[in-house]
């Protein structure tokens, strides 16, 4: 765990005599956004743990700074955040108190449709990186809800996701139901939700009802047919009473047609289920192109009038140029994208290359 974060806020801490409530309250107050504290009721921390804060403090912002904002007219900010050998993720702070994070450096599953999948995948996100983008984030802003849709596939990051969520769930504060998990679907990773402490809501990546296209659009997701893939999410919902949200990205002539939406009518109806249907945002280079709003409103109204929930979300930082991947795009050709590149190893699970990298656990009590 040499060089993690979390390791070595402990180390130090520990050194200088802190509890393990102190720590707590260390990581709690990072992830608010504010100065460290140590007030802790009944354990008055040290002299000496106090003079350390500062210390605690340079290796908390090392990690991560946020290199750019981007404002957007609808009132969300795309944020570039730099992390410590140079690799940069995107994270977008949302309207009412919503925070999308990115889990991984690139992504490796390919959809054709997304800017982040054009160049594979770089390397993994450490748990404590991720949660430095809710901290980065809650500086600026109010953030009560957690979404991990942004740059890579949750599900091949697992245990650092796994990890990350518990710290989020216990010193980030936030409701289980406040923490979404997004995936193309995975079969262990639908098993590790089911049994990890903290359930967050699911989000599942769906695009398609159609095994075929769902296959050129998603080309290096598991192969799960659609009808089973949301089975097996829906079986999840159920058992954490949180809805499933099926994400379909809006593709003109490809997957906004009646079959798709008899097909998600009949196996929706009455599911505990919503289909967020997202206009794709046009990406330089790439031949989609998104269908007209009233088709999007449409549609929203026949699964409505068959008894699914279903709206049309309107994708924000498009002024801005904001689609996942889009700022650190424009960053790469100003940075050598090897100079920030690590070792690599073979995934096998995957079929990427990736780093591997020590991860976060959270502190334990004593009591």
């Amino acid at each position: 765990m040499a060089g993690d974060v979390l390791q070595d806020i402990l180390d130090i801490a520990r050194a200088n005599g802190a509890t393990p409530e102190h720590v707590r309250a260390l990581l709690t107050t990072w992830l608010a956004g504010g100065e460290l504290s140590l007030d802790v009721r009944g354990f008055p921390p040290s002299k000496r743990l106090i003079a350390a804060l500062p210390q605690l403090r340079a290796v908390f912002d090392a990690r991560a700074r946020v290199r750019t904002e981007h404002p957007s007219a609808d009132g969300s900010m795309r944020l570039l955040i730099e992390l410590a050998d140079g690799a940069t993720v995107e994270s977008v702070l949302l309207a009412r108190g919503g925070l999308c994070i990115s889990t991984q450096v690139g992504c490796a599953v390919g959809c054709v449709f997304c800017k982040t999948g054009e160049g594979g995948l770089v390397r993994q996100l450490s748990g404590v990186e991720m949660l430095a983008q809710v901290a980065l984030a809650r500086a600026r802003a109010d953030v009560r809800r957690v979404v991990l849709m942004g740059m890579g596939e949750p599900a091949h990051n697992l245990e650092s996701v796994l990890a990350a969520l518990r710290v989020l769930g216990a010193e980030g504060r936030l409701a289980h139901k406040h923490l979404v998990f997004s995936t193309v679907g995975d079969r262990a990773a639908f098993e590790a939700l089911h049994g990890h402490g903290v359930r967050p809501a699911l989000a599942l990546s769906l695009h398609t009802t159609k095994s075929e296209l769902r296959r050129e659009l998603l080309p290096r997701a598991p192969r799960i047919e659609p009808r089973e893939l949301l089975e097996l999410a829906l079986a999840y919902a159920d058992a954490t009473t949180w809805p499933l949200q099926v994400q379909w990205t809006l593709l003109a002539g490809l997957n906004d047609g009646d079959d798709e939406l008899e097909a998600l009518a009949t196996w929706l109806a009455g599911r505990r289920a919503m289909v967020n249907f997202i206009p794709w945002n046009q990406v330089d280079g790439m031949s989609f192109a998104r269908p007209g709003e009233e088709r999007g409103r449409e549609m929203v109204r026949f699964l409505r009038a068959r008894g699914v929930i279903a709206t049309l979300r309107r994708s924000g930082g498009q002024d801005v140029e904001g689609a996942c991947g889009q700022l650190r795009a424009r960053e790469l050709p100003l940075r050598r994208r090897a100079n920030a590149a690590p070792q690599p190893v073979e995934d096998p699970r995957v079929g990427a290359r990736v780093e591997t990298r020590g991860e976060i656990s959270a502190p334990r009590s004593t009591t």
